[in-house]
């Protein structure tokens, strides 16, 4: 079954953690959707992610571990309906 996740998560975030930690793992997983920096504070990651229900448990650990080093302020996992298409991609919105 496929379903969507939108996490929020403010910290202090090491420079390359969008690529290195969620787009490396969402591409691995096959998942598709989008992550991006707030422009606002430069501390805010907001990741709408979908794909199998299996595969986002696996990114949900993953994400985990990565994100239990960090100072965080802040976390929002969230379920939401998808609005639209991401065609089987995971991107990095700058």
């Amino acid at each position: 079954m496929k379903r969507c996740l939108r996490i929020t998560i403010t910290a202090e975030f090491p420079k390359d953690f969008l690529q290195s930690c969620v787009k490396k793992n969402a591409k691995t997983l096959g998942l598709e959707g989008t992550a991006q920096m707030s422009a606002s504070d430069g501390n805010t990651i907001l990741i709408n992610i979908c794909g199998s229900s299996d595969m986002l448990e696996e990114f949900l650990d993953l994400f985990h571990k990565s994100v239990c080093q960090l100072d965080i302020s802040e976390i929002e996992i969230e379920p939401f309906l998808k609005d639209k298409d991401y065609r089987d991609v995971f991107r990095i919105i700058e």
